[in-house]
């Protein structure tokens, strides 16, 4: 039972790794469509699609009578709460692998969804539906979410049903390698969401918001960056910022608990009565830390998560972007981002859905610290220098974004041209 900070303390050390062991794992998630109308699956198509998927050797997950879910291996496709399916990789070695999993996995959602006329929409925010248009399934989490997240957000039922995006899984190999890394990506998520806009498109029209995704993931319940996290936050402040985080949902005997008036700290000095005053368990901790929509959060792992979601010809990049950062260039990027004053980043991480690469930062425009990230990240992936079969490296994958910015153009200004040019929702089909 978890009753002691120190508990959550060990929570984190466990997930210590050498640097040899390091490994990345990716999340991706996606929309669907019913191509003759335009308008967001419903549960039981994804039934179909799941029944249609195990023919490639993936394995049924229930939730008493309902399937939620596929696994195969280490990998799991998930149920999100407006049928939007997100695909949770396995922990891989290099973006090689990665990516070439990534592509395997899309390859077999495609051939399903192509039999079964569903379209495959790679975009951070709906393009077409209105909220009241997109169907609900019944994961048991999600009842419990949708009546008690808008009380603390305004946009938190957008968050829920109308957002995707693409997270990252990142090792550290001690305390201060986490303080470092944790440091580095919550100072750069303005350049993150510049980056990797691609969600302009709201009910068919110009939002003029280039990610209108992160703003409303800023508007969301339990989300946001919090100033804390620009300090030197080590696994202790952590652990004391989760027990003093409030309780989104407690499970017990299979019954999802509203835990809204509780911190977890509650839960571990025995004082929920609707539970019986139980204590948390290594799998309520778990739970908790995955309910904490923050920008970034730590697990037994750091988790970036402020990037839209995006199609196939930048799948790899976001991952390969942080990587290079991450283990192939820690110490020179941090050298970079610790003398920013946390209250620019701040405001540029409120101005960057809107503004892109015009937004400020360090009397910098986004485009340059973009620039000059990507510079640091390809270093780092040189630095690495692991080959694939073709005999090239890591650094292959940042072409994209090399483009993006020699161009200074997004996904999300394509989005918007190639929808202006026409109005046609076919261009907005992955």
């Amino acid at each position: 039972m978890i009753t002691k900070k120190e508990q959550i303390i060990e929570y984190f050390k466990s997930g210590v790794k050498h640097t040899t062991n390091f490994k990345i794992g990716i999340e991706h998630e996606k929309f669907l469509f019913n191509n003759q109308n335009n308008t967001r699956v419903n549960y039981k198509r994804i039934k179909e699609m799941f029944t249609a998927l195990l023919e490639f050797g993936w394995n049924p997950i229930y939730e008493k009578d309902n399937i939620i879910g596929l696994n195969k291996g280490k990998k799991n496709i998930t149920l999100e709460p407006g049928n939007q399916i997100e695909l949770s990789g396995e922990k891989l070695n290099n973006i090689h692998e990665a990516c070439s999993e990534s592509h395997d996995y899309l390859f077999e959602l495609r051939q399903v969804t192509k039999k079964l006329n569903i379209n495959i929409v790679s975009t951070g925010f709906d393009p077409i539906s209105k909220i009241n248009e997109v169907p609900n399934n019944p994961k048991l989490r999600y009842k419990l979410m949708t009546k008690d997240m808008p009380l603390d957000g305004k946009s938190s039922l957008d968050m829920m049903y109308r957002t995707c995006g693409t997270q990252l899984n990142i090792d550290y190999n001690s305390e201060e390698d986490f303080i470092k890394k944790f440091k580095i990506v919550n100072s750069i998520v303005p350049i993150s969401i510049a980056l990797f806009a691609n969600s302009s498109i709201v009910e068919k029209k110009n939002s003029n918001y280039l990610s209108y995704r992160s703003k409303v993931w800023q508007n969301t319940s339990r989300g946001g960056l919090p100033k804390l996290f620009f300090d030197r936050l080590n696994f202790e402040s952590y652990a004391e910022f989760v027990m003093n985080f409030p309780i989104l949902f407690i499970e017990n005997k299979g019954v999802y608990i509203s835990g809204r008036k509780y911190l977890f700290k509650d839960f571990m000095n025995g004082k929920i009565d609707e539970i019986s005053n139980r204590l948390p368990t290594e799998r309520d901790l778990s739970i908790h830390l995955s309910t904490i929509f923050t920008e970034n959060r730590l697990k037994k792992y750091i988790e970036i998560r402020s990037m839209d979601t995006c199609g196939w010809d930048c799948l790899c990049s976001g991952p390969a972007f942080y990587m290079g950062i991450l283990y192939g260039n820690v110490d020179e990027t941090y050298n970079l981002i610790s003398q920013w004053d946390k209250n620019k980043i701040i405001n540029a991480y409120l101005d960057a859905p809107r503004k892109g690469f015009n937004t400020q930062l360090m009397g910098k425009d986004l485009l340059f610290w973009a620039s000059t990230l990507l510079d640091l990240s390809k270093k780092g992936l040189e630095n690495r220098d692991i080959i694939n079969r073709q005999g090239k490296n890591e650094t292959l994958f940042l072409k994209h974004l090399q483009r993006i910015i020699d161009n200074k153009k997004t996904n999300a200004d394509h989005m918007i041209t190639r929808f202006s040019e026409n109005e046609d929702l076919n261009e907005l089909y992955d």
